[in-house]
């Protein structure tokens, strides 16, 4: 099931997606919960959902993105861990991220292996620490030097495991060197890139859909549950037609994914202006508008809903505007420091989702403070 989201910064959002995952894992067995989010760092999370090390705040602030960084991120995670705390480790249900970018974990993990089992080849690992920080698109390399360097370290783990046989820390080092070289892809390949299938967009959601889908082939009992913004969990394209990551769950599994979309009317939420990473999240404000699908939402029905789209897909049942085009709002991390506002993506809504969860009012997630970071 895929949970959307059009800001990453409501606080009504992080609410909701808490109560439908108390419910999809209380009355429905959901087994998973797989975040846009650092797929290194959330190895380190998972962990404490379903052991108990470390620490909730500290874990959730190195998740990779300043998003995550909140009050109610927290809860739920908290929530997870006194759930799993008296089931058997095989229930325990588990945390995963599905990104590869961002992956200073993956690093440090890879090199403290080959320093125990091949030292005179640790050194290998070196150049690739910049993987640790670098972002989609942000080191283009026609020679692609840095993802033969990453491919080259995962085959000396890969050839360590063949040859000492697998093990926890043996396994936990494969992994980790497999991030590293999907990392490696995304950083090295030109934002220009064509669009469709070979840009960078498009290879990240690729990767993300990748992550689910080994969560439920490798466990055919696993249901998992996919968080992340609506473009990313929407059946078609956002964007420049960069193919969804919810298009490629659909394409594998049919009618068992289900795109919700978690939409708002108006208010606030946190962004930060512009592409700048070091501009700190400030509050940013939008009315109803009138042009929006939330514009009419809002105004056909008052309050919050959820609208289950399948239930409704013929123009013969009177929801001709189905399938119709649209446009909906769509903020990110960063916003545009005033044309923010009108900031839109087109959709379908029976074409894009399955169902809608409409929030009147949005206020802003609590961020943790700096100490927690």
């Amino acid at each position: 099931m895929g949970l959307g989201e059009s800001t990453h910064g409501t606080g009504e959002f992080f609410r909701l997606k808490h109560r439908i995952v108390e419910f999809l894992v209380r009355e429905e067995g959901f087994t998973t919960l797989a975040m846009e989010a650092s797929q290194s760092a959330a190895r380190a999370l998972d962990a404490y959902v379903r052991f108990g090390a470390g620490s909730a705040g500290r874990l959730v602030s190195r998740l990779g993105f300043w998003t995550w960084r909140t009050r109610e991120m927290v809860d739920l995670v908290e929530w997870l861990r006194a759930h799993n705390r008296d089931l058997p480790e095989e229930r325990r249900v588990r945390f995963v991220g599905t990104d590869p970018q961002l992956c200073g974990d993956s690093v440090e993990a890879v090199a403290a292996f080959l320093r125990r089992t091949a030292p005179d080849r640790a050194g290998r690992v070196g150049a690739l620490d910049v993987l640790a920080r670098a972002r989609p698109g942000s080191l283009p390399d026609p020679d692609q030097a840095l993802m033969r360097r990453a491919e080259e370290v995962a085959r000396l783990v890969a050839d360590h495991v063949e040859r000492s046989g697998s093990g926890d820390d043996a396994d936990e080092a494969l992994e980790h060197a497999r991030i590293m070289v999907r990392a490696a892809d995304l950083v090295t390949r030109p934002l220009a890139a064509p669009a469709g299938d070979e840009g960078v967009y498009a290879a990240r959601d690729r990767y993300m859909a990748e992550a689910v889908a080994r969560l439920v082939d490798d466990d055919l009992g696993a249901r998992v549950m996919v968080w992340a913004h609506n473009g990313h969990i929407a059946k078609g394209a956002y964007g420049d037609r960069v193919p969804a990551l919810g298009s490629g769950l659909r394409e594998r599994y049919g009618d068992a994914y289900y795109a919700l979309a978690l939409l708002f009317g108006k208010g606030s939420f946190p962004a930060r202006r512009g592409g700048g990473l070091q501009n700190p999240p400030a509050r940013r404000r939008v009315g109803t508008g009138f042009r929006s699908l939330e514009a009419r939402l809002a105004r056909s029905v008052p309050g919050d809903f959820y609208a289950d789209l399948r239930a409704a897909v013929s123009p013969a049942d009177g929801a001709a505007w189905l399938h119709a085009p649209h446009a909906q709002r769509s903020f990110g991390a960063h916003v545009q420091r005033f044309s923010y506002r009108w900031n839109t993506a087109p959709l379908v809504p029976a074409e894009d989702y399955d169902g809608i969860a409409f929030v009147a009012r949005s206020t802003c997630s609590h961020l943790l403070p700096p100490t927690e970071d």
